[in-house]
């Protein structure tokens, strides 16, 4: 089992930054900003010489008895809890603060070894810089710079030192868990929902639009099923987003979107669909992600209103018509096993392996009962068709004169592929490819091939277009 390294300090001593450095990524949001960061983030270590897992903090005020600021506190002391390596940050630029005094003696009394990092100490004298900080009476403090990289490895190596690497036993290749994105607009439940799922308080949720800042990749085991949630900041509309924190924030919800292979949007049933709500489905679908709708605050509104939202659902998103719908609570756990099983098939449908003989039948079928229409006066004429790609799954049709091919007769072929393969919670992509005219005037060589190696090209690829049409006869 891997050690745990725990990234504990004040607001803006470089925490985030610190957790970036060690698992050399850029998955925790950085600026010259306090209390940025809320919610604990976990990562993998990789600089060291062996392996561990890193937890990034918020800034840690544990003199604050309520507000946001107290709830940051109290995930940091579930952090230090299940810690076996503590690293204390303090600011050498700024020196010892009165703040530092608590944190230290709070980390004294938890039991685990504190290892004291004075950062931002590049160009400044290493033990002037941390003199002062043996007031703290945590051993010996040890300069580093996590912008820099300046001493970050030689401090991780003499905390995790007497944590010997364990041989890691061989595990059987098992399938991936769904990556699940939770969005919406700010303030709709997405964390109280994925602390509802998860059965703890493991991200903070507060009655304040804007809690969370970045996107937080959680483990979760549910009904011996495993899935990986992605909790992530608030959607608003473009022309409220002011604060560059908060453009950061949004696009690290793109990013999770993209990332994710269901995604699950959360819509307050008070304040009824938005043209935000619309916006954002729009990217899901573009994405080509499967959906999920969760109507949250449901048992808040009585007969009339819920009659009032499912029209609104109706008539704003019904471009959703392939996506289920569920009406829940999150915060009294209403409706959450349905809303799971929904997953479960947005997931598979979007990893669905479609045979190609069958989706040539059901494209024969398709035409039987409504051939294509004319364009330009030529009918286009569909041949085979195979899949081409999953989450989304993608079927490419080949034939001749696809360009002709009407909007309208794309979303017939997918209605028909849908109801065939029984695809349901997902986005599916048909795609036209055009067959070669072999009446067509023979092609000029390219500059610099001459007329026999362009005869050979020309071989190899019908030799190539023959072969690969008997496999499709010998699966038929």
């Amino acid at each position: 089992m891997l050690p745990t390294l725990v990234l504990v300090g004040r607001p803006n001593v470089g925490k985030s930054t610190l957790f970036n450095r060690l698992t050399k990524s850029r998955d925790a949001l950085v600026a010259d900003l306090p209390g940025l960061t809320r919610d604990r983030h976990y990562g993998r270590g990789v600089v060291g010489d062996f392996p561990y897992l890193v937890v990034d903090t918020g800034g840690f005020e544990p003199l604050v008895d309520n507000g946001i600021l107290a709830e940051m506190a109290r995930q940091t002391l579930l952090a230090v809890d299940e810690a076996d390596v503590i690293i204390f940050l303090v600011d050498g630029r700024q020196g010892l603060a009165p703040q530092d005094k608590v944190i230290a003696d709070r980390l004294r009394r938890s039991g685990r070894p504190v290892f004291l990092a004075v950062n931002k100490t590049e160009g400044m004298n290493r033990a002037i810089s941390a003199a002062e900080f043996h007031e703290l009476g945590l051993g010996d403090p040890l300069s580093i710079s996590s912008a820099h990289g300046e001493g970050v490895r030689d401090l991780v190596n003499l905390a995790l030192e007497n944590f010997a690497p364990e041989e890691e036993e061989a595990k059987p290749q098992t399938n991936p868990a769904p990556k699940v994105a939770i969005v919406g607009r700010p303030n709709v439940g997405k964390s109280t929902l994925v602390n509802a799922l998860l059965g703890e308080q493991r991200v903070i949720a507060f009655d304040q639009p804007g809690t969370t800042r970045d996107s937080i990749y959680i483990d979760l085991e549910r009904n011996g099923k495993h899935y990986t949630l992605i909790d992530t900041a608030g959607v608003r509309r473009r022309g409220k987003v002011f604060e560059a924190i908060e453009k950061f924030s949004v696009i690290k919800t793109m990013q999770a979107i993209e990332d994710a292979n269901v995604v699950i949007l959360v819509v307050d049933a008070k304040d009824g669909i938005t043209e935000q709500e619309a916006h954002i489905a729009a990217f899901i679908l573009d994405s080509g992600r499967a959906l999920v709708v969760a109507v949250n605050k449901w048992d808040g509104l009585n007969t009339d209103e819920r009659e009032w939202i499912k029209r609104e659902i109706d008539r704003k998103l019904q471009f959703l018509d392939f996506a289920k719908f569920h009406y829940i609570s999150a915060l009294k756990g209403m409706g959450l096993n349905q809303l799971l099983q929904s997953v479960d098939g947005a997931y598979k449908s979007a990893m669905a392996k479609l045979a190609t003989p069958k989706l040539t039948r059901v494209l024969e079928e398709a035409l039987q009962q409504h051939q294509p229409p004319v364009s330009k006066g030529i009918r286009p004429k569909l041949r085979y068709a195979h899949q081409g790609g999953s989450n989304p799954p993608v079927i490419v049709v080949h034939g001749n004169h696809v360009t002709g091919i009407k909007q309208s007769y794309v979303r017939y072929l997918e209605g028909m592929f849908r109801k065939a393969f029984e695809l349901s919670g997902t986005p599916l992509r048909v795609q036209f490819k055009q067959g070669e005219n072999p009446f067509a005037e023979p092609e000029k060589p390219k500059r610099g091939e001459g007329i026999v190696s362009m005869r050979r090209r020309k071989t190899a690829q019908r030799a190539e277009l023959k072969a690969r049409k008997d496999e499709e006869r010998k699966k038929r």
